[in-house]
């Protein structure tokens, strides 16, 4: 059996005070895509910026068999991990091409990984007919695909997408949807947050239900679907 590209066991995280993960496990496969669902506040977005070294943690997080919680952001990212904010981060006064370009590795040229300014311009018309414009002019739909391909760029191993489909019309964020299938498909493992139950349920190959900062369910779509006292519990408002 082959082991899993991320490990988590055990974690907890702190805001200040507030012990916000309680002890949660996880695994992802290279190729694999895995849903954090929940209510807000239940600590999803929380799990990846542990794994980014984003906030205080305890436990063990383990990428491709090397122990990485507590290295410095910069560290897990060169080791292979990429993550796609919430707030879809763009620099404004650069531009899109600019932005993409930001997120090669240090070290890293444009056309050495599958990932390539070329291919990103191919797919996203919008961002190559926009690609000499300032980033912070681009809609909500179009800076959520640059913040995701900016990730891209660095040929991550894993990339933990938070919150991709928020605010975003039907259009868009079948087009969302459509990139993630492709970025598994690659062999890329995808650790997605995600608050559109549908959207998890047709691109997941596991979903995890997290609720007061433990997991509250792990299994597959399937699964899930015949579970409606966890959707009841801890899904739905």
């Amino acid at each position: 059996m082959t082991a899993p590209l991320l490990s988590i066991r055990d974690l907890h995280a702190w805001y200040g005070q507030a012990h916000v993960l309680q002890g949660i496990d996880l695994e992802a496969g290279a190729g694999e895509t895995v849903a954090l669902l929940g209510r807000n506040g239940a600590g999803r977005s929380t799990i990846c910026r542990s794994v980014m070294g984003h906030v205080h943690a305890a436990g063990t997080v383990q990428f491709d068999g090397r122990d990485v919680l507590g290295l410095p952001p910069h560290e897990v990212a060169c080791a292979g991990v990429g993550l796609v904010p919430e707030n879809r981060e763009v620099f404004p006064g650069l531009t899109t091409r600019q932005n993409l370009l930001l997120g090669l590795k240090p070290g890293q040229r444009d056309g050495e990984g599958s990932w390539t300014l070329a291919r990103m311009m191919e797919m996203f018309p919008n961002l190559e007919t926009r690609a000499e414009v300032d980033a912070a002019m681009l809609s909500g739909g179009e800076q959520q695909m640059l913040s995701i391909c900016r990730t891209l760029m660095g040929a991550p191993r894993l990339i933990m997408i938070d919150e991709p489909t928020e605010g975003l019309s039907p259009q868009m964020t079948a087009t969302v949807r459509d990139l993630i299938r492709e970025i598994a498909v690659a062999g890329t493992a995808v650790l997605l947050v995600e608050q559109k139950l549908t959207i998890a349920m047709e691109i997941a190959d596991q979903v995890l239900v997290i609720g007061q900062g433990r997991v509250q369910f792990s299994g597959t779509p399937a699964e899930l679907a015949n579970r409606a006292d966890i959707r009841q519990a801890w899904l739905e408002v």
